[in-house]
């Protein structure tokens, strides 16, 4: 039995991601992923043996690394002021490196969303939210539904990267400038939903 060649596995998946998430071709072909990997087409048939197997790996690795990357955020010890930061740093980084990648996710959750159901929700979010209902007491964030603030915060997260072709066009946004009006949102939201008291 041939021994896979894990390297160029990973490749293959490290293209297909750069394709999908990076500059949004939902719709590349295996040949396309080939020829930006620089393999032959019949190397991601052996490996994935289709384009919708591969296109499913590729999704469920970036739910996962977007799941741990919450996880690692949401257990860590760090103050509730600290932690917010960091989950706006993280994400919007993120997005700014993946920018299709949250579009991607939330699409193909949308198409198959009873068996995603479970494997979105994450656990480690109940602590967060009673820390973001103790905030509330203590005044620091505006008074409201945790659920409701945890949904305002993804809003001002992510919706501009959703939206980036409707914005630059709507907004005269070059290329260059959109991502530098990202990484300042990020003290931007920051400021807006959380205050020093």
């Amino acid at each position: 039995m041939a021994v896979r060649d894990t390297g160029t596995e990973q490749l293959i998946k490290d293209t297909a991601k750069r394709i999908f998430f990076f500059e949004g071709k939902f719709h590349a072909t295996t040949q396309d992923i080939a020829d930006a990997a620089g393999v032959n087409r019949t190397l991601v048939h052996y490996y994935f043996r289709s384009r919708d197997i591969l296109f499913e790996k590729v999704v469920e690795e970036a739910i996962d690394d977007l799941r741990h990357t919450m996880d690692n955020l949401l257990v860590s010890k760090l103050p509730f002021k600290d932690k917010l930061k960091r989950l706006i740093d993280v994400f919007i980084d993120e997005t700014i490196a993946f920018p299709y990648r949250e579009l991607f996710v939330i699409t193909e959750i949308k198409r198959h969303e009873k068996a995603d159901a479970e494997h979105i929700h994450n656990e480690n979010i109940k602590p967060f939210l009673l820390e973001i209902k103790e905030e509330m007491k203590k005044g620091t964030v505006g008074t409201m539904d945790p659920k409701q603030f945890m949904m305002n915060l993804f809003a001002l997260m992510a919706y501009p990267v959703v939206a980036e072709s409707l914005n630059k066009s709507f907004l005269k946004i070059s290329d260059a400038e959109f991502p530098k009006l990202m990484k300042q949102r990020k003290q931007l939201i920051f400021d807006m939903i959380y205050k020093q008291v």
